[in-house]
């Protein structure tokens, strides 16, 4: 009898959603049966799940293997499309997702120990900052660990997920560099933060692969939150030399630069062009919608969940930091400066 394909990999659910060009929520909708699917779009996708062979796995009562997935708030469209991709990847898994706050005093390791008492057998972290003593009482209770979107430097036993932040920077400033801008200001979010400082390195090296001095003033620290956009965009357009284009490192940031923009009576993208960072669902339905980077959010939440079961499975062979690749949405809020 033959064994061929009998090594073959199981696809996951994140790879037929790629291959089918859907989102991940779709494909497990399909695999799993669910009814809310368009007939076209479930004919592709059972046809790409019957060429992978692709087996849905039915949960079963007690045989779901709890995971917790911390998240600092529960109010951020970025938090909610991250653990969305994580439930939708999690039931063919058998994966019961529970979904916590991370606490305040992230120095008391006893809520650490309160997870492991509970039952949880792994942890996924959302945008979280893990020292040391931390990941060592991790470890010390068996309870593998994935941060996605890690705010400081992962050291080389964590894993992580992430997103290609540099390329993000490089492309958003490259368009704005194509349009014909000559002064742009970037406003870099939280200057500790790993992100942060591949997005600010990716602009910086599109402004010097134009041939441009950088002027380190046009980055501007702040945080990601619209309040943040909103005073800082302030502050530069109303300097005697404001700026054509900003970049802000988040959509909540852009959202606070359009509406200073406004403020200012100033045009976007006539007498400012505006690009974020995130491609969050706002970023559409602003006016004008918005160009951004967009993170693929629910992805990052499925591979790290995929991620999790590879690791309590005993398998290292996964690679300790996933970067996945983000992509330019080009809409309304950017274009070439007046003369």
């Amino acid at each position: 009898m033959s064994n061929r394909g009998a090594n073959r990999k199981k696809p996951s659910l994140a790879d037929v959603a790629q291959i089918a060009g859907v989102s991940i929520s779709t494909v497990s909708k399909v695999a799993n049966g669910s009814a809310d699917v368009s007939d076209v779009t479930r004919q592709r996708v059972e046809r790409i799940l019957k060429e992978r062979r692709y087996v849905a796995t039915k949960k079963r009562r007690g045989s779901l293997t709890p995971v917790a997935v911390l998240a600092r708030d529960m109010h951020s469209p970025y938090t909610l499309d991250v653990i969305r991709g994580a439930v939708d990847a999690a039931a063919p898994a058998q994966v019961d997702i529970n979904v916590s706050l991370h606490p305040d005093d992230a120095r008391d390791l006893r809520w650490i120990d309160e997870l492991h008492a509970a039952g949880r057998r792994g942890v996924i972290a959302i945008t979280s900052v893990l020292d040391e003593q931390q990941r060592q009482r991790f470890a010390g209770h068996g309870l593998p660990l994935v941060v996605i979107d890690p705010l400081n430097n992962p050291d080389e036993d964590t894993y992580s997920v992430g997103a290609t932040n540099w390329a993000g920077g490089l492309a958003a400033t490259e368009h704005l560099l194509e349009l014909g801008h000559r002064r742009i200001v970037m406003l870099s979010g939280f200057e500790a933060a790993l992100a942060s400082r591949a997005r600010v390195s990716g602009y910086r090296a599109a402004l010097n692969g134009a041939g441009r001095e950088h002027d380190e003033p046009l980055v501007v620290p702040g945080d990601f939150t619209y309040d943040s956009g909103l005073e800082l965009a302030a502050e530069v357009l109303a300097a005697p030399d404001r700026p054509t284009a900003i970049f802000a490192a988040s959509d909540f940031q852009a959202l606070g630069v359009i509406e200073a923009a406004r403020r200012a009576g100033l045009r976007v993208p006539e007498d400012l062009s505006v690009i974020g960072f995130d491609d969050l669902i706002m970023a559409q339905m602003s006016s004008p919608p918005l160009t951004s980077v967009r993170q693929p959010l629910d992805l990052m939440g499925a591979t790290a969940v995929e991620t999790i079961v590879a690791l309590l499975a005993g398998s290292t062979a996964r690679p300790h930091h996933t970067e996945l690749a983000t992509r330019l949405m080009v809409r309304g809020s950017t274009a070439a400066p007046r003369a």
